[in-house]
């Protein structure tokens, strides 16, 4: 250890400094949260901290604040931070939780990594209790690294919020008023699960080498016809700016899922400039031939792209035809340091 890192352990006696819980842990840091950002975020002259968390369920609601800090596990099924609220909740001034109020761990820096844990939210089905992230993620340069993330309808935001809600209030929460950073994310080796559309935002995300589970929502009736359609999802909800040349791209990823054939889109836009591209990627069954839709957004300048999908979910021949299948002179421009703008997560 040099002078400038700090280590930190949670629930793993024997060590010093020792905590019993990580919000003990992130409390003994004495950072404010950051209130003006901008793109690209400033290098911090904080010293690196790594709170290591020993194996236990850990049902806490964490926001993390302070920069260059490192969640480090001791494994996926070992290390679970996990916590339940949902949207449809009633609050005490009787109006409802909403989406952007349910995160269990919300990174509201720069600089953070996670590895080798799970981050999940456990309220329950989409379509019973409403939206519930189990990870919000607003700020530039932040990493996970072989970590889960479980949900149901919104496991995953990536921040920042589009300009304007659709319905008032619908952005109410701790990014309503806050100044919008066009953040860097990167997901290595990540197994990521949910239903509706649980990857969604308007942040800029790479994707490398991740499992992608659709999960069959357990609170969804049956069709009432054998030959009727029924969609149980979409992978992704980007919500692009409009001046973003990327958005979401997925490279070396595979799509699984326990739903039927053909049920599951890859994404649709939650805004007009929606941009996401898979390159590469396995794609399950349960993959709709069509493969993207447009939401009714018939006039949208979203782009959805693919390149060298395969398995049976692969379908270039049948995709929708607003959407690409890429060229290798096209795929080529989606390389990781073009995509997060020069930054190369370590």
């Amino acid at each position: 250890m040099t002078n400038n890192e700090l280590h930190l352990y949670v629930n793993l006696p024997g060590h010093t400094p020792h905590y019993n819980t990580i919000t003990e842990a992130l409390e003994s840091l004495h950072y404010q949260a950051i209130t003006e950002k901008s793109f690209p975020a400033p290098a911090e002259k904080l010293p690196t901290v790594t709170i290591h968390i020993g194996e236990g369920i850990y049902r806490e609601k964490l926001t993390i604040t302070r920069p260059n800090v490192t969640l480090l596990g001791a494994g996926q099924d070992k290390t679970i931070l996990v916590y339940g609220h949902a949207a449809y909740e009633v609050m005490p001034e009787s109006d409802r939780r909403g989406t952007f109020r349910t995160a269990s761990v919300r990174i509201d820096t720069h600089d953070f990594t996670a590895k080798h844990l799970t981050i999940q939210n456990d309220a329950g089905f989409g379509h019973t209790v409403g939206q519930a992230i189990a990870l919000y993620v607003d700020g530039d340069r932040n990493i996970f690294e072989d970590c889960a993330l479980l949900g149901s309808q919104d496991t995953l935001f990536t921040a920042p919020l589009p300009l304007k809600e659709a319905q008032p209030g619908g952005f109410k929460g701790p990014g309503e008023h806050k100044p919008r950073t066009m953040g860097r994310h990167y997901y290595k080796d990540c197994f990521i699960r949910g239903d509706v559309d649980f990857i969604f935002g308007s942040g800029i995300a790479y994707f490398e080498n991740c499992t992608i589970f659709s999960q069959k929502p357990g609170d969804r009736k049956p069709p009432e016809s054998p030959d009727d359609e029924v969609i149980y999802g979409y992978v992704t909800a980007a919500s692009t700016p409009c001046e973003e040349p990327y958005g979401y791209v997925f490279k070396d990823c595979q799509l699984i899922s326990d739903c039927p054939p053909h049920s599951v889109y890859l994404g649709r836009p939650w805004r007009e400039w929606a941009k996401t591209v898979f390159l590469h990627c396995k794609m399950g069954a349960h993959i709709h031939p069509l493969g993207w839709n447009d939401w009714n957004k018939t006039h949208g300048h979203f782009y959805y792209g693919e390149y060298d999908s395969y398995g049976p979910g692969a379908s270039p021949s049948t995709r929708a035809d607003f959407s690409h299948q890429l060229t290798v002179e096209e795929a080529a421009k989606y390389t990781k340091e073009n995509v997060l703008k020069g930054w190369t997560p370590e």
